[in-house]
């Protein structure tokens, strides 16, 4: 499998693919995990509108598949990513982003227009597959400073508008993008299923660690996830 590694931002594309708005399922008591590092704890809540993503999490986390794993790419201003199992026992030198979980076998894409990378987004990261589906481990938190609706709509004209001409921010999300920031390129290009609730200052600290070739940590940042309920 090709590196599991976030497209550049000049060459992201946005498609349709499986896109559509998910009314919120209030039957199913969402699922909260915590993320602990030593730069802090994170609390995220799961979709329950995104239930293929949602249980892989949870079986992984249940398995304590996470325990140790590191966060082994981070860039400052954009995202934090982890989840590959060969970084548990990776030294300084060693490639990370290639790892997946046991079966190899990637996630369908669920894309919902109401899910979308604010800061502190919860999304699997991914291959150039052309299906856009998921890893089966690795994920991504949005980072990314504020952006004023200036920079917001230029981003939708010139890379959602053209390839996804019926799609449309809402207000509420054009507030929150300007309000605490995101990454409107990659919506509905990579599936967000959780957002951070508390702890967003942690990955902030993450973000701005130092960082050497294929943006790893100079020092590595280990996660352990459990559930919380």
């Amino acid at each position: 499998m090709k590196k599991l590694l976030l497209l550049t931002f000049s060459i992201i594309s946005i498609n349709l693919f499986a896109q559509k708005t998910v009314t919120k399922n209030t039957t199913t008591k969402e699922r909260l995990v915590e993320i602990s590092t030593d730069y802090g704890v994170m609390i995220v809540r799961l979709y329950n509108e995104t239930p293929l993503h949602r249980d892989n999490f949870i079986k992984l986390v249940q398995q304590g598949f996470y325990d140790s794993l590191l966060f082994h790419r981070v860039i400052k201003g954009f995202m934090i990513q982890g989840g590959d199992p060969t970084s548990i026992r990776a030294d300084s030198l060693a490639m990370l982003g290639d790892g997946s979980a046991p079966g190899n076998e990637r996630i369908p894409a669920e894309f919902r227009n109401n899910f979308f990378h604010k800061k502190g987004a919860l999304a699997a990261a991914r291959d150039g597959n052309p299906e856009k589906a998921s890893s089966n481990c690795q994920f991504y938190l949005v980072q990314v400073k504020k952006m004023d609706s200036t920079q917001l709509n230029q981003v939708y004209e010139q890379r959602i508008k053209p390839n996804a001409p019926n799609f449309a921010y809402s207000k509420q999300q054009k507030e929150i993008y300007e309000r605490m920031g995101g990454t409107p390129f990659l919506d509905q290009n990579y599936t967000v299923f959780g957002e951070v609730i508390s702890g967003l200052n942690v990955i902030d600290k993450i973000a701005n660690v130092q960082t050497r070739t294929m943006d790893r940590p100079t020092k590595d940042v280990r996660m352990k996830i459990r559930m919380l309920n």
